[in-house]
């Protein structure tokens, strides 16, 4: 039986176009507001089309000293060509953390699978 752990892709988002690339500041104020920026793609573009695309990220935050990561968002990227319509894998959002800790994306590719980066920030 395989497990996430073993299905996981990771690598250095400047050489590989599939990794998610994560922009956040790298100290922050505690519960205060911050932009999140997780997308794919930045160095070498990944292509966006029918057969090959980005479906979704997910985001999530483990604070410094716990077990279990929060969920902060999910983005669904679902065009891809119809009515010529596509979607970029670009996600934005605000955040507001207590404490330091890791975010942490995933990344899916229809063909080559998952794929994961981290960032540590501080409080």
């Amino acid at each position: 039986m395989k497990s996430f752990t073993e299905l996981m892709q990771s690598g250095d988002w400047k050489g590989e176009k599939h990794v998610p690339v994560i922009h956040c500041p790298e100290k922050v104020n505690a519960n205060e507001a911050f932009e999140l920026k997780v997308l794919i793609g930045e160095a070498i573009g990944h292509p966006n089309t029918l057969e090959h695309h980005i479906s979704w990220i997910k985001v999530f935050f483990l604070p410094e000293g716990k077990k279990f990561p929060v969920e902060l968002a999910t983005f669904n990227f679902t065009p891809h060509g119809e009515g010529d319509i596509f979607t970029e894998p670009v996600a934005l959002t605000k955040i507001k953390i207590p404490c330091s800790g890791t975010i942490l994306a995933m990344s899916y590719c229809n063909i080559h699978g998952l794929w994961e980066n981290s960032k540590t920030i501080s409080v």
